[in-house]
């Protein structure tokens, strides 16, 4: 059975990009069972401009909403839908006419992968292509890593799919998350399904494109304080999905389990996880001897998934 998809598309005065985004999103080859567009409160006139455009458009469900923030927006919108995957897309990015077909090629491939993340191509002030890796990758499972070095296996909003039943689970969050999270909950996504053991998948695909416009552009625009922050509003976020998950320091004992679901970890993550071996319980010894056990694991010509 094919693979349904639903685009979740969030706007907060983005008048001026918002319909190039939901274009973009109605014109795929593998088309949407829904198009959901949340307006979070605009006050530009993207409301009236929604309402003029796809009122009476089938395809599309608008939900005119009062402002709440990015992650009130995304429960808002995951709420209206019921297909098996879920897309998320910025108001001002815009995806390629096959970038749906792309994520089925995975999603109607492997029932056991969750969350499908891209690559992004900037357009706009900038003009360049930013990627996890350089290469198709199964990630696995991320939940130890991601709890114990808060390392950010994902990419924005409009680059970020998963299968509903998780993301519902990433977005059940209490009530005074919505409010540190009113921005960049993407974080949630990406943390969240980590966390709550979605096998993770990166697909380069060239279709996710991702608007430098002067109000964005976060790898560039955030001095020291805002990087500390970031960092302690995420570290508080993973330890809450932890919570919910059952995750402690102790599942750092499985982190060799974990490296093992990777059928081909680049050497960042080889590195990354015989690192993580190394703050094992044990002897120095003991610890240094997990470390290599990992290494020799990983340059094994072949090896089951």
């Amino acid at each position: 059975m094919s693979t349904t998809f639903a685009v979740v598309v969030t706007c907060y005065n983005y008048r001026d990009y918002v319909v190039e985004a939901i274009e973009s999103a109605l014109a795929q080859t593998r088309a949407p069972k829904q198009v959901v567009v949340v307006d979070d409160g605009s006050r530009d006139g993207s409301q009236d401009l929604l309402r003029e455009r796809y009122a009476h458009d089938a395809r599309v469900t608008l939900l005119m909403c009062q402002n709440g923030g990015q992650l009130v927006a995304f429960q808002r919108g995951l709420a209206a839908t019921d297909a098996d995957v879920v897309c998320f897309l910025d108001a001002d990015d815009r995806w390629e006419p096959t970038h749906l077909e792309r994520l089925a090629s995975v999603y109607d491939a492997r029932k056991d992968v969750d969350f499908v993340f891209n690559d992004i191509v900037l357009f706009g002030n900038e003009s360049r292509t930013i990627a996890f890796a350089d290469r198709a990758m199964d990630l696995g499972y991320t939940a130890i890593a991601t709890y114990e070095l808060v390392h950010w296996y994902g990419a924005p909003t409009s680059a970020i799919s998963l299968r509903r039943p998780l993301a519902q689970r990433c977005l059940d969050l209490p009530p005074a998350m919505t409010t540190t999270w009113r921005l960049s909950a993407d974080n949630c996504l990406v943390y969240g399904a980590s966390l709550f053991a979605g096998r993770k998948y990166f697909l380069p695909t060239g279709t996710v494109g991702y608007r430098i416009h002067g109000k964005n552009g976060w790898w560039s625009n955030r001095g020291n304080v805002e990087r500390y922050l970031n960092r302690l509003r995420s570290r508080g976020l993973v330890q809450e999905y932890a919570r919910l998950a059952g995750v402690s320091a102790e599942s750092i004992e499985l982190v060799k389990f974990e490296f093992k679901t990777k059928p081909s970890p680049s050497w960042p993550e080889i590195r990354r996880y015989a690192g993580l071996a190394l703050r094992t319980r044990g002897t120095w010894f003991k610890r240094v001897e997990r470390a290599l056990s990992i290494l020799a694991y990983a340059l094994k010509p072949a090896r089951n998934g």
